[in-house]
This record gives C-alpha cells, sequence and structure tokens, in this order.
C-alpha cells in the first residue's frame, strides 16, 4: 500500500470526503443527543460551565424537600393554633355561662352591728351616734380585700357602698338603724373577716363581729360543678391537640425547633423557635368542682386566664404566619433559580435541531458532490492511462 502514490486532485477530494463525513457525523450525533457539547473535548469551556450550573441546580433541588417538609410543619403548627383559638374560645363561653347562672348561695355572708348608727340612707352622721373620724375596719378574707374608711361630716350610704364596692361588699341599713354589710355576688363564696367600728372621734357607737358563712344552693352548685366538668374537658383538649400538632417529628406548638437552609452553601438558613402550648403553657389549668366557679369572682379568674391565652395564641398565629410567608417565598424563588441555572447550562451544551438538520442537509450534499469530484478525478487517472497503451 506504501506504494501507492494518490494524484493531487484524488488526494484532495478524498481528504475533503473524509472531512464532510466527520462532519456529518458530528452533526448527526448532535440530533442524535440533542447536545451540540457532549464532553469537554467538544468545547471545554461550556461543557465544564454547564456542568457546574448543572450541579448547582441538583443541590437546591435536594434542598426544595426539605423546604417542603418545613412549609408543612409550619402548616401543621398553624392548624393547631387555630384549634388551640377555637377550644380558648369555647372555655370562655364555659367560664361566661358561670356569671350567668344563679347565684351559687341562697344566704351569702354578712355581718350587722350591734348598735344603731343613726341616719338614713342619704346621712349615716346624726352628730350622736356616730362621730367625723370614726373608723370601720374588715379585716381581709379570700375573695374580699382588707377595708379601712374614716368617716367624714354627713357621710352617706351611697358614699360608704362606693367605698366598699373595691372590696366586694355592700352596706345598708335594717328597720333598726343597723349598718348591715354583704358579700357581692363577685364574692358570693367567701366569709366577711372581723369587722370593727371604732368611735374614735368622739362617737357613741361601737361594735365588733364577724359575717356568717353563705349557705350553699344545691341546685346553683350541681350546675357549676357540671360547668367545672366541661371546662376540665376543654382544657384536656388543648393539651392534646397542642402534642398532636405534629409533621413529620417536629412540632412547633410542642417546643421543638426548625432550621431550615435555603442554599447550597448552608450560608442561608432560617431558625424557627416553637413554644410550648399546652394548657400549662398557656397558663391554663383544670379546675375543682366545689372548689372553683363558685362564684363571679372565680370565673373573673378563669376568664382572665383564658383572655391571656388568646393574646397568646394570636400572637403566635402572627409570628407563625410571617415565617411561613418568607418560607415560601423561599421555595418560589429556589424553584425559579433552578429554572435559570437550568436554561443557562441548556444554552451552551444543547443543539438547535434545526441549525443541525439543515448541516446535516448541507454536509450530505457536500458529501455527494465529494464523491462526484473523487470520481472525476479518478476518470483523468484513467484517461491518462488509455493513452499509454
Amino acid at each position: 500500500m506504501s506504494g501507492i502514490v494518490l494524484s493531487a486532485s484524488v488526494r484532495q477530494n478524498l481528504l475533503s470526503l473524509q472531512s464532510t463525513a466527520a462532519l456529518l457525523a458530528t452533526t448527526q450525533n448532535d440530533l442524535a443527543t440533542g447536545n451540540k457539547v457532549n464532553s469537554a473535548l467538544d468545547n471545554p469551556t461550556n461543557y465544564f460551565t454547564a456542568q457546574g450550573l448543572n450541579n448547582r441546580a441538583s443541590d437546591i433541588g435536594n434542598l426544595l424537600d426539605a423546604i417542603g417538609n418545613g412549609v408543612q410543619v409550619l402548616q401543621a403548627a398553624n392548624t393547631g393554633l387555630t384549634s388551640l383559638q377555637s377550644l380558648v374560645a369555647n372555655a370562655q363561653s364555659i367560664a361566661n355561662q358561670v356569671l350567668q347562672t344563679a347565684v351559687g348561695y341562697s344566704t351569702k355572708s354578712s355581718v350587722s352591728s350591734t348598735a344603731a348608727l343613726g341616719g338614713n340612707s342619704t346621712n349615716l352622721v346624726d352628730g350622736t351616734t356616730i362621730k367625723t373620724g370614726d373608723v370601720l375596719a374588715i379585716a381581709g378574707t379570700t375573695g374580699i380585700p382588707a377595708f379601712s374608711i374614716t368617716f367624714g361630716a354627713s357621710e352617706s350610704l351611697a358614699q360608704l357602698n362606693t367605698a366598699l364596692a373595691a372590696s366586694n361588699l355592700t352596706a345598708s341599713l335594717d328597720s333598726n338603724n343597723k349598718l348591715v354589710i354583704t358579700t357581692t355576688n363577685d364574692a358570693a363564696s367567701s366569709t366577711i373577716g372581723a369587722v370593727s367600728y371604732t368611735n374614735t372621734g368622739g362617737g357613741t357607737a361601737t361594735f365588733s363581729a364577724t359575717g356568717s358563712a353563705p349557705v350553699a344552693d344545691a341546685s346553683s352548685q350541681a350546675i357549676r360543678a357540671n360547668l367545672v366538668a366541661q371546662y376540665n374537658n376543654v382544657i384536656t383538649q388543648i393539651s392534646n391537640t397542642a402534642q398532636d400538632a405534629s409533621f413529620n417529628g417536629i412540632n412547633l406548638l410542642n417546643g421543638d425547633t426548625l432550621k431550615l437552609t435555603f442554599d447550597e452553601t448552608a450560608k442561608s438558613t432560617l431558625s424557627i423557635t416553637g413554644v410550648t402550648y399546652n394548657a400549662g403553657g398557656l397558663g391554663l389549668s383544670s379546675l375543682t368542682a366545689g372548689t372553683s366557679f363558685l362564684d363571679n369572682n372565680s370565673a373573673n379568674s378563669v376568664l382572665t386566664a383564658l383572655t391571656a391565652a388568646s393574646t397568646s395564641l394570636r400572637t403566635e398565629a402572627s409570628a407563625l404566619g410571617s415565617n411561613l410567608s418568607i418560607v415560601q417565598v423561599r421555595q418560589d424563588f429556589n424553584k425559579n433559580l433552578i429554572n435559570v441555572l437550568q436554561t443557562g447550562s441548556s444554552n451552551l451544551t444543547l443543539a438547535d435541531p434545526n441549525e443541525e438538520a439543515a448541516n446535516s442537509q448541507a454536509l450530505s450534499t457536500r458529501q455527494s458532490i465529494a464523491v462526484s469530484a473523487l470520481a472525476l478525478a479518478n476518470q483523468s487517472q484513467q484517461s491518462v492511462l488509455q493513452l499509454l497503451r
């Protein structure tokens, strides 16, 4: 074979045919794979740049699963908060029923002076039994704050009642002009402590006594005991609901913390610290029949705690909603960023099918022409051979 010598024209046509065949093979491969850059040999810059973009897109894509789980954790907690708010509202309704129920005592605690104090409903001081400067003192007990008021000139019953209101007490004069002090409905379960009237102002009235114990009304207390049972059921459900508001083992209403990573370098993160919102965490506790809901004061005390719990739930719901919005924005951002990275990679490596198809057609035509040219070159050599013969 080494002895075969090709003419310049044949050799040139053969090289052109080989080059065209190689280009045609490359074009057909581009059409088959859809890529114009299939390896670093095709275009090192584009190949490695595209590979880096695809790797980053893949890393961010792997984070999307964790971010998606984070969204579900937040939504589970939000669902729990909504249910807790409904349960607290239910408990408030029960406590309000106590305020609307008949007083739980047929007779409330009261104390009466041992001497007539004189005067009438508009003027307790008559100048003989009560003097300006005399002091009425009542020892504090559960539900009844301690009380002391120094009588002034022309002290009226209305003025005395205004002063007594803060201690959940009310005053009246009986038919004998004796002062009668009784608990209000708010403190109906309380017993008035030691009461003393001292004539430090020079009056003649003086007495010391202790209030009688209240007498419970069986029917009313049975209703209140039933309300206690209802309230305790709600409190149990508050704790159960907070415990069940978890997703994938994370419960933001049971003190857990959610940490999310948004980028492939782990520099962009968000930590969400949970709260403990069982009954105890909300400042609520079960009540005791026969001790709780006995009067308006006990119901109001429960309502105060429930109001604080409701405020805490609203505050946490607001914070949770803000965090959920942040996570969802980053979730959408990452999805769009992945699309941008993959599109950039495709622009560097993907073949244009229209262009490659046109190239393929052109190269096929060129190949046909090269074959024809090679045949013509061979014919010229054969013509020389005929002359030699």
